[in-house]
């Protein structure tokens, strides 16, 4: 496994929810929602972001559908990976995400937020979900390991 922090990210067309691990990779924290704007200019913020936050392995969300198959979001979001691994140099790992935005929704209304702030922290509050559970996993190093067991195809 790679030394430092771990980067977690809710992958969006528009918005990127991004949380971080602490040191020792034990809890996960909201940081920010990155707005997309150009290849090059989104190429510059996440080598940058890395490099300050010290990371040293992203994981990222995978949108999968609830019998565990893979769509449409989650071929763009293994696109972005890529694309991000290529970016940092830095290993990718995708993540089961099922769930994690209706989560983030579910924890910000009860806090009583408005509409609008609750959309402005949805996302960065799904990626530190989705990071808090790969931290409780275990951090598995397989990238198809997800919090859910895919289903027995043979039952």
């Amino acid at each position: 496994m790679s030394a430092g922090r771990l980067l977690g990210v809710d992958y969006g067309s528009k918005r990127i929810g991004l949380s971080v691990s602490d040191p020792d990779r034990k809890f996960a924290f909201p940081l920010t929602t990155y707005e997309r704007r150009s290849r090059e200019q989104d190429a510059a913020y996440f080598r940058g972001f890395v490099t300050e936050e010290a990371i040293g392995q992203i994981v990222l969300g995978l949108p999968v559908h609830l019998d565990g198959h893979e769509g449409k979001k989650a071929a763009e979001a293994r696109t972005f990976g890529a694309w991000l691994a290529d970016t940092t140099g830095l290993p990718v790992i995708y993540f089961d995400e099922r769930f994690t935005t209706v989560e983030a929704e579910s924890a910000l209304w009860e806090a009583g937020l408005s509409h609008q702030k609750r959309k402005d922290r949805r996302d960065r509050v799904a990626a530190q979900i989705l990071l808090q559970t790969y931290l409780e996993a275990g951090c598995p190093e397989n990238p198809e390991a997800g919090p859910l067991e895919e289903p027995d195809k043979n039952q």
